[in-house]
């Protein structure tokens, strides 16, 4: 099965992040990728750029409405992504709790599948 572990973090923690500081945190999330990657799990991985580089769009009641970022009602932006094949729900989440984001930021796992299913 498919699990996608989502990096949370908050906005504003990432762009005040001392460089070095940010250094060190990105060689250890590379640390990370490359052992899923020699465990044979990790089918797809990685970084998002700020949100401030990034669009909303939206479309309510015939209207479409873009929005460029930063956007100041969010808390949370998703700071990367890792994308692993596990057997079970357990084993995504044992990987996801030795990820070092979690120590700065939410580690979110959730199961690849339809989002919309007519039998309930």
């Amino acid at each position: 099965m498919a699990y996608m572990l989502l990096i949370l973090e908050a906005g504003e923690k990432r762009r005040t992040r001392p460089t070095e500081e940010g250094r060190l945190a990105y060689a250890r999330m590379l640390g990370f990728t490359e052992d899923l990657k020699a465990r044979g799990v990790l089918k797809a991985s990685d970084a998002l750029r700020s949100d401030a580089e990034g669009v909303r769009i939206e479309a309510r009641g015939g209207k479409r409405t873009i929005v460029d970022g930063p956007f100041a009602e969010s808390k949370e932006i998703v700071g990367g992504f890792f994308l692993i094949d596990c057997r079970t729900k357990e084993q995504a989440i044992a990987i996801a709790n030795e990820c070092p984001a979690a120590e700065w930021a939410t580690v979110e796992v959730r199961e690849v599948g339809v989002c919309f299913d007519d039998n309930g």
